[in-house]
């Protein structure tokens, strides 16, 4: 295949994946309140129309993600480029996971396909968790969201805690030695070792390949994952969209009390059945705060519902041991309580209520 041939059909992919991702929510609430003749406000519309919306995102956000880490991969001598990573400044790495979670849009549930290709990359897997730790903490319209309805001041101090807590969880999990409780699910595939030749010493030796052949390669990597973890995405999903559904704004505000310590730890707790991502989260904190609720606490409920969530644990459950699934949750609840008993704490977060 010529480069023009390739291009050209790639452009076509790319553009066929785009319009699929444009008309998803369209599609989504047509099939709910249009083929099913479903109440829009209803909870089984809600849910029909959340799940199907929230599947379709997700696998094409998991194809889209595994094949073009693939493909970048294929062209890469990933042993030096990880042997480079490993040799930085641990803190810096942490910090640019961090920062690149920061800055990508995405839900607990949407990070998961770009961490599976991070590790597929070699990438340090302290990196990886802080990137996953941070992707779905900070998000560009959470930023603004609060900027409106708390002040800047205290979205600058949300964004700063997110990437605090992602780049001290990339630590702890190296400190802990967690890698080794990741799932051998994504080892090195042969198509990648036929297409590079290697020295009897076992070094990848420097040979260009063809883009036909990283195109083979982004191809077989991706129906393998894909085949692995789409009936978990399905299961996960939907099991979020019955929760989201079903479970009333109402019984969360009744029970978060006044801003006693144990309302925080509770709030996180109470927040992770319920799967939502940062657009969806907005209006049930801006319901809270209008309730009386504490900032602080408000927040934990919203952190604990975007950052750890029961559809993104079944789905981690594929390439995570228990033991990690274990550490990773208890870094996420401790900083989740930590980050709203501070900003309960902090002078402009008080009096807050709308």
């Amino acid at each position: 295949m010529n480069r023009i041939g390739f291009w050209g059909k790639g452009a076509a992919a790319v553009s066929v994946w785009i319009a699929a991702y444009t008309i998803n929510q369209p599609l989504a609430e047509w099939l709910a309140y249009g083929l099913f003749g479903l109440a829009p406000g209803g909870s089984a519309g809600g849910a029909v129309s959340f799940f199907i919306y929230d599947t379709i995102k997700i696998l094409l956000l998991l194809v889209f993600m595994v094949y073009g880490v693939a493909f970048f991969r294929a062209g890469l001598q990933t042993e030096r480029l990880r042997a480079r990573l490993a040799g930085t400044r641990r803190g810096f790495g942490y910090l640019l996971g961090a920062g690149f979670g920061a800055v990508t849009p995405f839900c607990s549930c949407s990070s998961i396909p770009l961490f599976l290709g991070f590790t597929t990359a070699g990438i340090p897997f302290g990196i990886t968790m802080s990137f996953l730790i941070s992707s779905p903490m900070i998000n560009e319209i959470a930023v603004i969201l609060l900027g409106g309805l708390l002040g800047w001041p205290f979205a600058l101090a949300y964004v700063c805690t997110g990437l605090l807590a992602g780049i001290a969880g990339g630590l702890i999990m190296d400190a802990a030695g967690a890698g080794r409780w990741l799932k051998p699910l994504l080892r090195r595939k042969p198509e990648l070792q036929e297409l590079r030749p290697s020295c009897a010493c076992g070094a990848i030796l420097p040979t260009r390949i063809s883009l036909e052949g990283r195109h083979r390669f982004a191809l077989a990597e991706t129906r393998s994952i894909f085949r692995r973890v789409a009936p978990w995405v399905v299961i996960g999903v939907g099991v979020g969209a019955l929760l989201h559904g079903y479970v009333p704004d109402e019984w969360v505000v009744t029970h978060l009390g006044k801003g006693q310590w144990w309302t925080v730890p509770l709030a996180v707790v109470a927040g992770i059945p319920l799967y939502a991502n940062v657009t969806g989260i907005v209006p049930i904190l801006e319901s809270l705060l209008l309730k009386g609720v504490p900032a602080g606490t408000a927040l934990a409920f919203c952190m604990g519902t975007v950052v750890v969530s029961l559809p993104e644990i079944l789905m981690l459950r594929q390439i995570m041991r228990w033991k990690l699934i274990a550490l990773f949750l208890a870094v996420l609840l401790v900083f989740c309580t930590a980050a709203g008993w501070l900003f309960n704490g902090l002078p402009f977060a008080a009096g807050t209520g709308l």
